[in-house]
């Protein structure tokens, strides 16, 4: 069987290997999984897609459902999170994965699309599916089962389905709507011409998804609640070993690490605003807190933004913040939270960051196009914007 993927250099797959060897001591959950069941094989033949961070610790994740048996392909649910030594040791295991470090969003959603194509390992065999066998060589089989983390996954597959129900969707002019979403549209419109009925079969394929954050969790609801859900779903977000370990310590642990690989600058001393305090904002709280920041917080939420102030932040806006900020971190899951308005009221090298769904929480295409704005480059993620005057 030939294997396919897209990582940015496979010779990184020996310090990926390394690295995979540590993070299975660290799991001993999904190490316990596969001392039990590697044997029986439960997944045996289930065709599994994950939209989900490519990182070591997704390696452990990917290689332990392989050892149950599942057909996995894989991408990463954002641009910028992929460890691409993690990838590399993947992809040199023979599991196609299609992930890097610093994606256009037209190749993001190439990835995803690519981790939905279960054609390369199933045209040889064929594949079982909810209606019966497969036929040999039927066109583009798709996933049975999804890790999603984001909804992107799932979203791909709702939105191709609505195009093919209603082609016109497609031609609509969606230059009001984020990058993000305007890039989905293009690939489901390539897909048309060459895979007009595809989207119908894979949905029909599906069991389940599971989904893995809150963007992606309210994504789903607001599909449930308009009747439009296609196929069962796990909200794994609200389970408390996920929100607490993942959101809060996990986000506790990483955004210092972010913030020192990307600028290096000493945070003690500074004053940061944190946007949010859902369990996000609570570990960045705490861990720029624990650096010797001086933390703010703004929150629309009046229990989050109680609990705030009883945790003896003070709750602001970030209108009454510009200026005085030297660290900014967006943590709400939503549009927009830090405007160009914003950004040309800031203080001078005012540390702007998002850890967050995407970077849709600040107004980068905005700030990437407004005029007299001049941008540079210091390093693969990190850009210095000089505004006029």
């Amino acid at each position: 069987m030939k294997t396919d993927h897209k990582v940015k250099d496979l010779a990184l797959a020996a310090w990926g290997r390394k690295e995979i060897d540590i993070a299975e001591k660290e799991m001993p959950g999904l190490m316990a999984i596969r001392q039990k069941y590697a044997a029986a094989k439960p997944l045996r033949g289930v065709r599994i897609t994950g939209s989900l961070h490519m990182t070591i610790q997704t390696a452990v994740l990917i290689e332990t459902l392989t050892a149950l048996g599942a057909k996995v392909r894989w991408a990463s649910c954002n641009i910028f999170s992929t460890q691409d030594h993690a990838a590399a040791a993947i992809a040199k295991a023979g599991i196609p994965v299609f992930a890097w470090k610093g994606e256009t969003l037209a190749e993001y959603w190439w990835c995803t699309e690519r981790a939905l194509d279960f054609s390369e390992t199933e045209t040889k065999t064929g594949a079982d599916t909810k209606a019966g066998p497969a036929r040999r060589n039927e066109v583009k089989p798709g996933p049975q089962m999804i890790v999603d983390d984001g909804g992107d996954a799932t979203i791909m597959i709702h939105k191709g389905l609505e195009a093919e129900k209603n082609p016109a969707l497609l031609d609509k002019d969606y230059s009001h709507e984020g990058e993000d979403f305007r890039e989905l549209i293009k690939i489901l419109k390539k897909e048309r011409e060459k895979n007009p009925g595809r989207w119908g079969k894979v949905a029909n394929d599906v069991v389940g998804v599971s989904e893995e954050t809150t963007t992606g969790v309210h994504r789903l609801y607001q599909l449930e609640k308009a009747g439009k859900l296609l196929f069962p779903a796990i909200n794994v977000n609200d389970s408390v070993t996920k929100s607490k370990f993942d959101n809060i310590y996990g986000c506790r642990h990483s955004v210092v690490d972010g913030l020192n690989r990307a600028m290096d600058v000493m945070l003690g001393g500074k004053v940061a605003l944190v946007c949010g305090f859902g369990d996000v904002g609570k570990g960045c709280a705490q861990a720029l807190r624990g650096q010797g920041c001086r933390v703010k917080i703004t929150e629309v939420d009046p229990i989050c933004a109680l609990q705030a102030a009883m945790e003896g932040y003070e709750v602001t806006t970030v209108e009454d913040t510009l200026g005085l900020i030297d660290i900014y971190v967006t943590a709400t899951g939503n549009c927009e939270v830090i405007t160009l308005a914003h950004l040309k009221k800031m203080k001078d090298q005012a540390v702007v960051a998002n850890i967050g769904h995407f970077d849709n929480e600040i107004q980068v295409e905005k700030l990437n196009n407004a005029k007299g704005v001049k941008k540079i480059n210091i390093k693969p993620q990190v850009d210095k914007y000089i505004f006029p005057g």
